[in-house]
């Protein structure tokens, strides 16, 4: 009986590696992506190598040309295009294959002193570098939209909640402002995984370095690395990088997701805050009057898809050996790239929504005035006008909205100055001292909100000094990713060029 399902399996998978079960689920899904993603770094690492081992005389200078005549003709549309061949293992063997069959056997010179295990974590960092400054891009133009929204609804007065219930007025710019705090902390925490990211693993070989006098400080330089991961055994087995961007990744999305569920509820008919333009809401094929805000119903689902595909990462790095290993590599890092792909398009989505909604400010700011929220104002205010402590004020105030709720009053319009000073007189035995022209004015939202001067308060001026900073700052962040951008950018161009001057 046994026999039978062997016989059976070896007839379906085949008697020879790879099988055609492990071709489809590993192998071939390995070798897409890697096509996709990895030629042109591929190919980048090869040049780099083969001029530090020329510098290094670990080969001569006429075979030097000869491999980088034979890099020259390496055709990566071909590859890009070409399927999977059980013939070769992985795209890195197909492509040394080529350089065998262009060049010679001089060409397996090309791997003196490396391994595919350093050439594949460098193959992965710098794909991965590329992808986080792509992201830190987006994000930056994200953090622009709502700086610009900010500026616009500096006095636009609304309520601010604690624990889902209506706290104090603000204003929608100080809302905002938080938000692009946040997405500055977002990018702080991407800096510092573009440092642990963009370091060498070039050198380290296999695991324990190599006996050749090669250079890994050139190898560093050559493919615009910031670093060496010093420790061989680190370079090949640490998994931190990837775990720490995908958890930046992952905290960055969960952060924009609280955002989204707000703007979710604001846009129901009962909040009203604001009508999101045309190009971002979809209509009901049976309802007339149904505008649905789809555009930020799939940013929040998105962005838990991107908390899914980060913590994915999280778990296949749990509870793995520490050396080289695939759980680490081909299978882990298309989750991660596909979280980083998302969340820069949600970036773009959701600064586009912002920019182009049209926020009821009218609605906003009457609902403010004839709510609650600006009672602790009028607690403050009494402290001042009448020198009594705050929790005398506080006593007062809430005293006069314990009688107008049992009057079934649920408005600050119906606050007088007269009930608040028969509450004065029961609870401190003084009448009130401030005027009623004063009393009125300290009811007013625009109030509220005027004397929160204080930094990080909405106050108008408060707000365009924060907002102005954080304009100012902008300039730092972008020139920050710019320099990170051009040290690739002229790496890639002295690789072309040393493989141009081979080729002459």
């Amino acid at each position: 009986m046994f026999e039978d399902f062997r016989n059976k399996t070896q007839r379906e998978d085949g008697m020879i590696f790879p099988s055609n079960i492990y071709r489809k689920i590993v192998l071939q899904p390995a070798y897409d992506e890697a096509k996709k993603n990895f030629l042109t770094i591929m190919l980048q690492i090869n040049i780099a190598h083969l001029k530090m081992l020329e510098e290094q005389g670990l080969v001569k200078k006429d075979e030097a040309k000869q491999i980088g005549i034979a890099l020259k003709k390496i055709d990566l549309n071909y590859y890009r295009l070409e399927d999977y061949s059980p013939q070769y293992e992985d795209l890195f063997f197909r492509i040394e294959n080529k350089l065998i069959e262009l060049a010679g056997d001089v060409a397996g010179n090309l791997h003196i002193g490396r391994s595919r295990n350093d050439m594949g974590i460098a193959i992965y960092r710098m794909t991965l570098r590329k992808k986080l400054l792509l992201l830190m891009n987006e994000l930056l133009t994200l953090r622009d939209d709502l700086i610009a929204a900010a500026e616009e609804h500096i006095d636009t007065i609304m309520i601010g909640y604690t624990h889902t219930q209506q706290a104090q007025p603000t204003t929608f710019a100080h809302y905002l402002k938080a938000v692009i705090d946040q997405l500055e902390r977002d990018f702080e925490r991407m800096q510092h995984v573009y440092k642990t990211v963009n370091r060498s693993s070039m050198g380290a070989a296999a695991l324990t370095t190599t006996g050749f006098n090669i250079s890994r400080e050139r190898m560093r330089d050559l493919l615009a690395f910031d670093d060496i991961i010093e420790n061989a055994w680190d370079a090949v087995a640490g998994a931190d990088y990837i775990a720490e961007a995908a958890s930046i990744v992952q905290l960055a999305a969960l952060n924009l997701g609280r955002t989204s569920q707000d703007f979710l509820l604001w846009a129901t008919q009962e909040f009203n805050a604001f009508t999101l333009a045309s190009p971002y809401v979809q209509i009901s094929s049976i309802m007339p009057q149904k505008r649905n805000p789809v555009s930020v119903e799939h940013t929040r689902s998105l962005l838990s898809a991107v908390v899914g595909d980060a913590s994915t990462v999280l778990q296949m790095v749990h509870n793995t050996p520490f050396g080289d290993i695939v759980d680490t590599e081909d299978d882990m890092q298309p989750y991660l790239w596909r979280a980083i792909d998302r969340l820069n398009g949600i970036y773009k989505l959701f600064g586009s929504l912002v920019v182009t909604m049209d926020v009821n400010k009218k609605k906003l700011r009457n609902r403010a005035e004839n709510s609650f929220a600006n009672v602790t104002e009028l607690a403050d205010t009494l402290v001042r006008s009448e020198g009594i402590s705050f929790r005398q004020a506080h006593s007062i105030v809430s005293k006069c909205i314990k009688v107008l709720l049992a009057h079934g009053e649920e408005s600050l319009a119906s606050l007088t100055w007269g009930l608040a000073n028969t509450q004065s007189k029961l609870i401190t035995g003084k009448e009130l001292a401030i005027s009623e022209e004063d009393f009125y004015k300290t009811l007013k939202p625009e109030s509220f909100v005027g004397v929160r001067t204080l930094l990080g308060g909405p106050a108008p001026a408060t707000m365009k000094a924060a907002l102005e900073r954080s304009k100012m700052n902008a300039q730092n962040l972008y020139e920050w990713v710019r320099l990170k951008e051009n040290s690739i950018i002229q790496a890639e161009k002295e690789l072309t060029a040393f493989l141009e001057e081979w080729n002459q």
